[in-house]
Parts: C-alpha cells; structure tokens; sequence
C-alpha cells in the first residue's frame, strides 16, 4: 500500500487502545460492528453534507473513526487471543458495507455523476474481492496494488477536509468529487494489478 509508511506511526496509536480495551473486555467483534456504525454515520453525513457544508467535516471525522476502529478490530484479537475464521469473515463482510456507505453516499449526494460513482464502488469491490480470492485459490491473502482500503479511506479523509475548507469547483468538480474519480480510476489500476500477480502465480 502507499501509506504503508504510516503504519509505525499509527501502531503507537492502536496498540494502547487497543490494551484498554482488552482491559475492559470489549470484544473484536464489538469493534468491527463499532466500526461499521461510523460508516453508516459518515454515509449520512456525507450524503447531506452538499447541503450543509458542516457535515462534510462530521462525515470526516467520522471516517477517521472507521479507519481507526477497523485496524483495532484485528489487534484486539490476537492480543486477546480471540482472533478466528468467523471473526475474520465478519471484518471482511463489515469492510464492504462500509465502502459502499462511504462511497455510494458521495457520489448520491451529487458530488459526481451517478456514472463515475459506479465505476468507483465496483472497482472497490472488485479489489477486495481480488485480495481474498487469491486466498481462496492457496495463494495467501494479496492486497498489492496502488489503491487498497486504507489507501482510500486516507484519500477519502483528506478529501473531506479540504472540501469543508474549500468547497468550490475545481474543473468542474469539488475536491471530493475530483477524489471520487481518483478512486475509480486507481482502483481499477489495482485490479489489474492484482489480476496480474493472481493469473502470473497460477
């Protein structure tokens, strides 16, 4: 992933989180529907945000939380030794239910045309279909690529502050707009990489 760099300094955040909440016997499980609720809530938010411009900032932050409490999710099951196929399926299965609130909300609320919010949720969903089914075929788990998951929810993040700060057209789109149509188009970059390093293994 690009933002693979982030990962030590995201570490020094979630490892202590993720300690007290083991401390307080939340269960993974209970973090990945947590985070689930986020995206539902960051959904709505972004779909009213093209009328009240303070909800893109809400929507936001509340991505900032999905993303958070996705990477907790996993690191509360194995410290807490919990970790296990039906726990692993469920944080996979909430995954895809949050890309499509986050995104299809952008682009329903008008951000896009219809057209290019499409293109971007299948290619979403294509590249997380592509990373577990190289598993599915005994090539372990492969997630390579230009644009994974946590690279799009930092774009996505990004994007929605910069829209709250300045919410003029640039070119004909807005910020998150213009970020709606880096996602489809990289995403379907992913793809073929993956498709590629799939079909080449094979």
């Amino acid at each position: 992933m690009t933002f693979d760099a982030l990962r030590p300094l995201a570490s020094k955040v979630i490892e202590p989180l993720a300690d007290f909440l083991i401390r307080n016997s939340v269960s993974p499980d209970a973090v990945s529907i947590a985070s689930l609720v986020c995206a539902f809530l960051a959904g709505l938010s972004f779909y009213y945000s093209s009328a009240v411009q303070e909800f893109t900032l809400l929507a936001g932050v509340f991505v900032v939380l999905n993303s958070l409490l996705d990477a907790l999710d996993g690191v509360v099951a194995r410290k807490s030794n919990k970790a296990s196929p039906r726990g692993d399926f469920l944080d996979h299965v909430i995954d895809r239910y949050s890309d499509v609130f986050i995104i299809c909300s952008i682009f329903f609320a008008g951000y896009v045309p219809w057209q290019i919010g499409v293109a971007a949720i299948v290619g979403v969903l294509l590249t997380s279909y592509l990373g577990t089914q190289a598993q599915a075929l005994n090539l372990g788990r492969y997630y390579g690529g230009i644009m994974g998951r946590a690279d799009r929810l930092v774009v996505i993040i990004l994007a929605a502050f910069a829209n709250f700060a300045y919410s003029s057209s640039i070119a004909g789109f807005s910020i998150l707009g213009w970020a709606v149509v880096l996602i489809a188009v990289t995403s379907h970059i992913t793809a073929l990489q993956r498709i590629f390093y799939i079909w080449n293994r094979l």
